[in-house]
């Protein structure tokens, strides 16, 4: 039986294995990896803050993850495959109240940042990922 999200273990396996996944995808790859560069090294420690913050109420993070985003060669499939291999790993990894929080958290990140891009009309209802 898999256990909840508990602490900041957690949050890293989930975090690391994440973003594994996202590495060996062949959408998201080329953003993460080519037009952004990601340096691993500094971005994994910033994503365990910020769901640390987001699911622990740690409140560690202290950026602006949005303005980082606004510029990236991406539209609604990459947000649609980052939550499906989001919720993925989460499924794969934990099960319970707080891992459900995770996914609907993400779902909402992803549903926001798109209207904020412009990629969604804000002003129409949109089903929950």
């Amino acid at each position: 039986m898999k256990r909840d999200l508990e602490n900041e273990e957690d949050i890293k396996l989930l975090v690391d294995t994440f973003y594994d996944a996202v590495n060996q995808d062949e959408l998201l790859s080329p953003v993460f990896n080519g037009h952004a560069n990601v340096a691993w090294e500094h971005h994994l420690p910033l994503m365990y803050t910020f769901w640390s913050t987001v699911l622990l109420g740690s409140m560690a993070y202290k950026g602006q993850p949005f303005p980082k985003h606004i510029d990236l060669p991406i539209d609604r499939h990459h947000f649609a495959r980052w939550i499906e291999l989001f919720t993925q790993t989460a499924d794969n990894l934990f099960e319970g109240a707080k891992v459900t929080e995770a996914k609907q958290k993400a779902s909402s990140i992803a549903l926001v940042f798109q209207m904020r891009m412009g990629l969604i009309d804000s002003s129409i209802k949109q089903p929950v990922m």
